[in-house]
């Protein structure tokens, strides 16, 4: 197999790609990967680029943590009930 170099436009539309394929399962998969990209981007003008992409993957690892601890707490809370 052969392998080619992605140009800063492929490595940008890659992020891009992840952002919007993003799940609950799949984030911190796709943010690693991410993260990888832009850490190989050459310069601090192509890494602006994937900025917004980039804040938006971590909003959404963020706010997807938060929900899965409230139900967690919320079935501790349940589970801890005695029942009447």
């Amino acid at each position: 197999m052969k392998l080619r170099m992605l140009s800063s436009d492929d490595k940008l539309n890659e992020i891009r790609r992840l952002y919007f394929a993003a799940t609950r399962d799949t984030i911190a998969a796709d943010l690693a990967k991410a993260l990888d990209l832009l850490k190989s981007m050459a310069s601090e003008d192509e890494r602006e680029r994937a900025t917004v992409y980039m804040e938006g993957l971590a909003q959404m690892r963020s706010d997807w943590a938060r929900q899965l601890n409230k139900q967690r707490a919320k079935l501790k809370t349940q589970k801890s009930k005695p029942k009447t």
